[in-house]
């Protein structure tokens, strides 16, 4: 059929319109270039292995060229370099040992290059056998009881061929998000000649009996149908007895679970909610099981719909302090807990409202993944509950809990954990590498290891989740750094709940890769406490969140390193570093004027004139923008302390903003021995200076006063 004039201009048109916009993309993509290279592990195959096995792993990723080692969170896991059969190195491959003893689990992988410690990989290890699918159109031969290592096809289906024994329970998962996949998974049953018998698309496990023995095939794929080497699972397939729930596949913990567990609360809860010996789905739910508080129950909501009621009785005055988890606990729940009175009345027992128990809110607004940057891409809040019951009568209470989403979700793994104790003040703290907006329509997600260049600055932001009550100031810090790297702490004021820590390298650093403990320290009540910040990482370098929703989770090994290859394109010095301090240290009295020398070490060229500063630290945010033209040597920062009304004390602050480097990555030599010739490209990168400590005494008047009343007395 010939197509109408009309219909092939509009064709014509719009192919045409679509090639500008994708022109139009690129360029904008290519002229805003944000955030220096830094070593990223994106792959690894497989992506786990059996415990007590070695095996060959490829790794690919970015700025890792040349890389020597692969390391491991866990010292279960070792590896060494692949050699060839003529004794050279085989580049990204290397030969890891699993040691029989490591349990089951979500480790991390990272490798170590000239540029320093990457981003990290979950690396799983199981206890069943592992197989590797290759890549092709045909059926793949997977026995029971085995996990498959596998990267998705775009616009295909892999397809695995399994020999079913009737009426024994078949369990298939595809663990693919949790593992720091780009795949969202769709998982499929079919019969012997592929008619699909039942599918799972929301990540759970297919739970199948057989009727008889045969053959089933079980097909895969990504919901949207992409696929890339960044689009890996591993499919787990096994048997399981009626009633009995194995261990699902193991899964990096989300950031939100950083606030779980409290602080000395057991690994296990003290004791299990009444269960019937066989639930239904829909079943009423029963009489309120008898509690007495305090307490610490577990749980699951489990079958759908299912309400879980405990009561219990409490005295006027009495305040209890409430927290339920479960998403926390990793599973995909939004648990919702109301707490009523029961009271007499002429009909019989009446229950009257007390409270709705409310979420936990993030302590940062998180990025929405809109066009512009609005937060970071790390919600550090939970759909888990915290809250403060206080009783106004002496008489019985309930609790009743269930998943908002649990109406028709049928997940025997949907467990929960309910705590009533006193009111035990507390702080939980995780941080991650400070995200900006570098530039206009900025969308850019990227996971930041902590591989310093030398020379430079970087800074950890550190979001706290605040326990039953506690408002007090948090004063951060950074342990155990080795020689040439120095971090400064700046302090969470009262009843905020933001923080920074700088970490500096020195010009002339060398340093591998080093664990980086950052902690937090508070007075509650009298009594000084520490709690240790996890630190958070997004799984991909998502280049815009518009196009893509980041993936963050927490990371068990935060390490920093300094690179050997590249220096900071620009330091801004903040005078003599105090040794004893780690940072340079001024003085001043209140109310007066300090003026805060800055050095400027350029060791790139930079497109655009000036770098406009702002200043970090308790107080210092209202500092007014200083502009500093990126061609001179020094200029000075003046502080007038009683404009921002900084209170006498010990204070950190720091200078920060945006330049554009004309960067060009190091490379290797060609093949003649002489220099490769990269073209250099516009890319914004955060600056900030060195960290100063401001030392603010009393003003002149009261300092005198105090001496002469001192003299008094």
């Amino acid at each position: 059929m010939q197509r109408p004039p009309l219909a092939a201009d509009l064709a014509r048109g719009a192919r045409t319109l679509l090639l500008i916009g994708l022109l139009v993309q690129a360029g904008t993509a290519s002229a805003q270039s944000v955030c220096l290279p830094l070593p990223r592990l994106l792959t690894t195959m497989p992506m786990g292995g059996r415990a007590g096995t070695s095996l060959d792993v490829t790794v690919t990723g970015e700025h890792i060229t040349g890389a020597t080692a692969l390391r491991f969170s866990h010292p279960g896991l070792s590896a060494v370099g692949r050699k060839a059969a003529d004794g050279a190195d085989v580049p990204g491959t290397f030969v890891v040992t699993i040691a029989a003893d490591v349990h089951p689990g979500a480790y991390e992988a990272t490798v170590v290059s000239p540029a320093g410690v990457s981003a990290s990989r979950i690396f799983c290890v199981g206890s069943l056998p592992e197989v590797i699918r290759p890549g092709d159109d045909s059926p793949f031969e997977m026995p029971v009881g085995a996990i498959a290592n596998g990267v998705a096809r775009g616009q295909q289906i892999d397809t695995y061929r399994i020999a079913a024994r009737g009426g024994r329970r078949l369990l298939i998962e595809c663990a693919a998000p949790g593992i720091d996949s780009r795949m969202h998974p769709v998982v499929i049953l079919a019969d012997h000649e592929g008619r699909d018998l039942v599918v799972e698309r929301r990540g759970g496990v297919l739970d199948f009996t057989p009727p008889s023995d045969g053959t089933y095939l079980v097909k895969v794929h990504d919901l949207c149908h992409r696929g890339g080497r960044e689009f890996f699972y591993r499919l787990v397939v096994q048997e399981a007895e009626a009633g009995v729930e194995p261990p699902r596949h193991p899964i990096a913990p989300t950031v939100a679970s950083f606030s779980w567990p409290p602080a000395g609360l057991a690994a296990a809860p003290a004791r299990r909610e009444e269960e019937p010996a066989r639930p239904e789905a829909g079943a009423a739910s029963g009489a309120a099981e008898r509690i007495e508080l305090p307490c610490d129950i577990g749980g699951r909501f489990f079958p759908a719909a299912d309400v879980d009621t405990f009561e219990f009785a409490a005295t006027a005055g009495d305040s209890w302090w409430i927290e339920v988890a479960s998403q926390r606990l990793g599973v995909a729940t939004a648990p919702a807990a109301a707490v009523v009175q029961v009271a007499s009345g002429e009909g019989g027992e009446r229950l009257v409202d007390v409270m709705q128990l409310a979420e936990i809110p993030a302590p940062i607004k998180p990025s929405s993944n809109f066009y512009s940057y609005d937060g970071p891409p790390y919600n550090a809040g939970s759909p888990d509950l915290l809250g403060r019951l206080d009783v106004k009568e002496t008489g019985t209470y309930r609790i009743a809990l269930r998943d908002r989403f649990g109406g028709t979700r049928d997940e025997p793994r949907s467990d929960w954990r309910l705590v009533i104790r006193r009111a035990d003040p507390d702080f939980a703290l995780a941080g991650w590498a400070l995200h900006m907006e570098l530039r206009n329509g900025d969308r850019a997600d990227l996971s930041k290891p902590l591989a310093l260049r030398r020379g430079s600055t970087v800074a950890v932001e550190v979001a706290v989740v605040r326990r039953d009550g506690f408002d007090g100031a948090i004063d951060l810090a950074v342990d155990g750094l080795p020689t040439g790297v120095t971090g400064q702490g700046l302090r969470i004021p009262a009843g905020k709940n933001r923080g920074l820590v700088l970490v500096t390298a020195a010009a002339d650093a060398a340093v591998p890769p080093t664990p980086l403990r950052i902690v937090g320290r508070a007075s509650v009540d009298g009594r000084e406490i520490e709690r240790v910040c996890r630190m958070a990482t997004v799984a991909w370098p998502v280049r815009d969140h518009s196009q893509e929703i980041p993936l963050p989770r927490l990371t068990a090994d935060p390490c920093v390193s300094v690179s050997a290859i590249e220096d900071a394109p620009l330091t801004i010095t903040t005078g003599a570093v105090d040794p004893e301090a780690g940072c340079a240290v001024m003085e001043a009295a209140a109310g007066t004027t300090v003026k805060v020398p800055l050095g400027l070490v350029r060791r790139a060229a930079f497109s655009g004139g000036l770098i406009r500063l702002k200043a970090f630290g308790e107080g210092f945010e209202a500092f007014p923008v200083l502009e500093v033209p990126l061609t001179a040597d020094s200029a000075e920062a003046v502080l007038d302390l009683a404009k921002l009304k900084i209170p006498p004390g010990r204070h950190t602050l720091a200078f920060y903003g945006t330049a554009i480097v004309q960067y060009a990555a190091p490379s290797p030599p060609a093949a003649d021995g002489k220099p490769t010739e990269v073209k250099p490209v516009d890319t914004a990168e955060i600056v900030i200076s060195q960290p100063v400590t401001l030392i603010v005494s009393p003003p002149v008047q009261q300092a005198a006063a105090a001496v002469a009343e001192k003299e008094r007395s």
